[in-house]
């Protein structure tokens, strides 16, 4: 375990990260390698109907991930004070939550799937296929729940590396199983779906034995599993507007999804075809967001203010610094990285995708002051201001589906995602004011109590 309240900022914040940026990259191939295998192996509207599905993804498992993320939290804060009971209760309170969520999400998400699917008017072409791989997907959320929650939980104990290695292994798993599943059982889009399931319940699995045998406080007996009412809503109060905040972008990413899908097959392809470059493009900035949720958390645990604030320019500096390289490298470069998911030419597809790039990939940079803001917000235990952010973004995201799309076709889609971004952040940096000045009264106190 790894405490984060010592030691250098800059230093700390980005070693943290690199396991963590490794351990997201590993998770985001799961989607990337899909995008490749059904792209290259099954052919264009395979690949178009699993991209079809990213938004109704999102919005369930998206929703139980960021409760799970929330979960954990209070984890980090006690871990800083050192209240090593209080993290074994909160591990506890954490399954118990993580366990209803799954039943509740699971029963939903595979009855509503293939309605959402014909109110989002996929093309006949794809909503089969489309079926087919959500409700697997939906089945196997447990294994998406299970893995998140105890990877999240090492985390905020300050250990990435952990994580990092079970992510490895879970993509390496799902490479084999897909390849096998597609091109020996010739299951087609079911067999992607298939392989990403498997591949998450086995390191969940393997992962669960791992905390129990090497992390003595996080071994339970059945005494720890009472439910104590007041700290499953301290927990809730955390974790349910987290969740809510990624389903606020998630119906956004629907609404805009339900759009493209006027567009055409080659639309929808080429957003798919961007969005997964995207997810791998977008990883630091990610990766140094969730290290402030943990950073932040154990010290403001710690009562270590002033190390909160050197934290966040620390984190802005750095993430800013790698989203305008990866920015600039995919506008130059993306197009023939894009290639690679195409058995042919599809001119017009890569044309479509290289218009995303431009629109997105030159605005990186404000992703990456979104996510440590939003992250270091929540650490703090602030999740109105992040809520209320993601209004923002789903406000701007339905106007360019409503109407960008309509007056502009592809390039109004392509500026969804940068509008959503500068609406976030207009509300974020102005509530990270407001914190500022309390994380300044609060040290300066805590320097005057020590005189």
């Amino acid at each position: 375990m790894t405490d984060l309240t010592k030691g250098n900022p800059t230093k700390i914040i980005f070693l943290y990260t690199i396991p963590l940026l490794l351990g997201n990259f590993f998770q985001q191939f799961y989607s990337f390698i899909d995008t490749l295998i059904v792209g290259k192996t099954i052919g264009v509207n395979a690949l178009a109907s699993v991209g079809a599905t990213g938004g109704l993804t999102f919005l369930v498992i998206g929703f139980a991930q960021g409760i799970t993320s929330g979960l954990t939290i209070l984890t980090a804060q006690r871990y800083g004070a050192n209240d090593i009971r209080g993290v074994t209760k909160s591990f506890a309170s954490g399954i118990i939550i993580s366990f209803a969520i799954t039943v509740i999400f699971t029963a939903i998400a595979v009855v509503i799937a293939y309605p959402l699917l014909v109110v989002m008017q996929t093309p006949k072409v794809l909503i089969h296929d489309s079926f087919v791989f959500l409700e697997i997907i939906f089945a196997g959320i447990f294994s998406f729940i299970g893995f998140d929650f105890l990877g999240n939980t090492m985390r905020a104990l300050g250990n990435s590396r952990v994580p990092l290695f079970f992510l490895i292994v879970s993509t390496i798993l799902n490479i084999v199983l897909e390849l096998f599943f597609i091109l020996y059982l010739h299951m087609g889009v079911a067999g992607a779906g298939l392989a990403t399931v498997s591949a998450q319940t086995i390191t969940f699995i393997i992962l669960y034995f791992y905390i129990r045998r090497k992390v003595p406080y996080l071994i339970l007996t059945r005494h720890d599993f009472v439910i104590d009412r007041a700290e499953i809503k301290e927990l809730l109060s955390i974790s349910l507007p987290m969740g809510f905040q990624s389903s606020i972008i998630a119906i956004g990413s629907i609404i805009l999804q339900f759009m493209l899908n006027t567009l055409g097959a080659d639309a929808v392809a080429a957003y798919t075809v961007a969005g997964r470059v995207e997810q791998i493009a977008t990883l630091p900035a990610l990766s140094f967001g969730i290290s402030l949720v943990n950073y932040t958390a154990q010290n403001l645990g710690a009562k270590k203010y002033h190390r909160i604030l050197k934290g966040v320019k620390s984190g802005v500096l750095l993430s800013a610094s790698a989203s305008l390289v990866i920015g600039l490298l995919l506008v130059f470069f993306g197009r023939g990285l894009s290639h690679m998911f195409m058995n042919g030419s599809e001119t017009h597809v890569l044309n479509l995708v290289q218009i995303y790039y431009y629109f997105n990939g030159t605005m990186y940079f404000l992703l990456s002051i979104l996510f440590i803001v939003r992250y270091t917000l929540q650490g703090l235990g602030n999740q109105k201001a992040p809520t209320i952010a993601g209004i923002a973004e789903l406000i701007m995201r339905v106007f360019a589906s409503v109407v960008l799309i309509n007056l502009f076709g592809f390039y109004g889609a392509a500026l969804a995602n940068p509008l959503a971004w500068l609406g976030s952040c207009l509300v974020l940096v102005g509530t990270w004011r407001i914190e500022l000045k309390k994380l300044r009264d609060l040290q300066s106190e805590s320097k005057n109590s020590t005189l």
